[in-house]
């Protein structure tokens, strides 16, 4: 059964830097997509970053270009997103992606508070 368990999220100040987490399970990422989307209470889910099977290519939204980097380390079969320079819009909820069969995880709240 393929899984996905994101970690890392909480209570972060603005300025802030964590670090997300996202685990498969029941299969690796060697040949997949991944991305990572997030959830503003009372907002759409919105593409926040991803990463493409072949080439590790990334992309980013807008809002977050230059803050958000987002890696596979494959020898821990990990998908990490790094946010630096947090701001307050980025309290929502986290989830990663797997493309193909649209996998998601249970996603991981973030909240930027001062």
């Amino acid at each position: 059964q393929v899984q996905l368990v994101e970690s890392g999220g909480g209570l972060v100040q603005p300025g802030g830097s964590p670090r997300l987490s996202c685990a498969p399970s029941g299969f690796t990422f060697s040949g997949y997509a991944m991305r990572w989307y997030r959830q503003a209470p009372g907002k759409a889910r919105e593409l926040v970053a991803a990463i493409s099977a072949i080439g590790g290519r990334t992309n980013y939204a807008d809002s977050v270009k230059g803050r958000f980097t987002i890696s596979i380390d494959d020898a821990k079969n990990t998908l990490y997103l790094q946010m630096d320079s947090l701001k307050s819009d980025a309290t929502a909820v986290y989830y990663c992606n797997a493309q193909p069969g649209n996998y998601w995880g249970q996603g991981t709240q973030v909240t930027v508070y001062s």
